[in-house]
């Protein structure tokens, strides 16, 4: 085996993505590996990927060769869900050396430890024999963690592959969830996000919930801010929604996928709820927390969405009470059953009407940070950009920007919006 002393992540995708590289850095440098960044030539790069957008392939390729003009004899390891889902095709970029899938990633470094090139490139695995839980949080940033509480899913939406990368949704019990949650507290983060592919299915197996874990995770000393990412609608239960609005540490901030306003194409996306179930969840936000900041996931062009399902879209999110839109344009996967719908959406159809739902979000965006101009909150700081400027989030995720002379980050002070 080679000699390795440095190693270099490079992490596409999701907060989740993000939680398990750094997890695994702690991993490589607790056993004596320096980090480096990939300019400077590694003996190990680590690709973390991500099977969301259409350009996984693309964007792996590009990274391998920009890692092999630093250092032509660095040894390059593939991981996350790109890699289970098509470790083949990884397996034949020129300098790959490793694909791990799955049930693999996190004996990464046994596996380059003990790597032999006669044994082959892959370790992948079925999908369905993934079914242990690995805790993670991310680190790096003082300010932010994001804990990984939740991984997998059960739910087989037409147009996902998550199910496929990450296996049956699983987590620890409450217990260890908050060993890891005071582990990250340590790490001197202020703000801690759950994050997970399903976050609402948490504890399940051991007969726990959501609501069990946050209740815990409110009485933790030493930590400022809780928030929670993605929920599903249909999970958010009032009980949750309640509990955020009179807690000590959780933000009046929800992310809460939407993916369509037409009942029919929710029906043909196989969601779990409907455009009642989702509108009547904001209002019991609304009605909770006034001030809460509402962001929504939104697909559009999914097989079979006419000009009409769009409009209901369109009209749909003007009324509702939301603060912006993350908007997706579909894409087709694999092994997906969306593929088995007629009536594609033309790529031009699609792109323009992620534009028109982006101009949505902008003007969103605007008025619900208007609404609170004049007022004064709380703004913990984050980092300082190449403009010496501070930018920092008040507690219901309103930017705000400052010469960073004034102010620390890592700090919280009291701002005039």
């Amino acid at each position: 085996m080679r000699d390795f002393k440095t190693f270099s992540f490079h992490t596409l995708g999701c907060k989740l993505n993000f939680s398990e590289s750094s997890t695994l850095a702690r991993d490589f440098q607790e056993q004596g590996y320096g980090r480096v960044e990939l300019e400077e030539g590694p003996d190990v790069l680590v690709i973390n990927t991500c099977s969301v957008t259409d350009e996984a392939d693309q964007k792996c390729r590009y990274t391998v060769r920009r890692a092999k003009r630093s250092n032509p004899n660095v040894f390059i390891a593939v991981i996350g869900c790109y890699a289970q889902l098509k470790p083949e095709e990884i397996s034949k970029i020129e300098g790959v050396n490793v694909v791990l899938g799955a049930n693999e990633k996190f004996n990464l470094i046994d596996r380059i430890k003990a790597y032999d090139e006669s044994e082959g490139k892959i370790f992948a695995g079925e999908i369905k024999d993934v079914k242990e839980f690995i805790p993670s949080f991310s680190s790096g940033d003082r300010t932010r963690t994001f804990l990984k509480v939740q991984d997998g899913c059960n739910y087989f939406c037409a147009f996902c592959t998550i199910p496929l990368a990450r296996g049956r949704s699983r987590s620890a019990n409450v217990e260890a969830t908050l060993e890891e949650a005071k582990k990250a507290i340590a790490s001197g983060a202020k703000e801690i996000v759950l994050t997970g592919v399903n976050i609402g299915d948490f504890g399940t197996a051991h007969n726990e919930t959501l609501l069990d874990l946050i209740q815990k995770l409110d009485e933790l000393e030493g930590i400022d801010r809780y928030r929670i990412s993605s929920i599903e609608p249909n999970l958010l239960t009032n009980e949750i929604i309640s509990f955020v609005s009179t807690s000590k540490h959780f933000m009046p901030h929800f992310h809460i996928p939407l993916q369509s306003g037409s009942d029919e194409i929710l029906k043909g996306m196989r969601r779990r709820y409907r455009t009642d179930l989702y509108r009547e969840r904001i209002a019991s936000i609304k009605s909770a927390m006034p001030h809460a900041c509402i962001g929504v996931d939104v697909i559009v062009g999914f097989p079979g969405e006419t000009n009409e399902h769009f409009n209901e879209t369109v009209e749909f999110l003007k009324d509702l009470d939301v603060s912006y839109l993350h908007v997706f344009t579909y894409s087709e996967r694999a092994n997906t059953t969306a593929l088995r719908i007629e009536d594609i959406v033309p790529m031009e159809v699609r792109n323009e009407r992620n534009k028109i739902l982006r101009l949505l979000s902008a003007k969103k965006r605007v008025a619900f940070d208007g609404s609170f101009k004049g007022q004064t909150m709380p703004v913990l700081w984050e980092s300082v950009d190449d403009e010496n400027m501070i930018a920092g989030f008040t507690p219901n995720y309103i930017k705000v920007r400052k010469h960073a002379n004034q102010f620390v980050s890592n700090e919280t002070s009291l701002i005039e919006l």
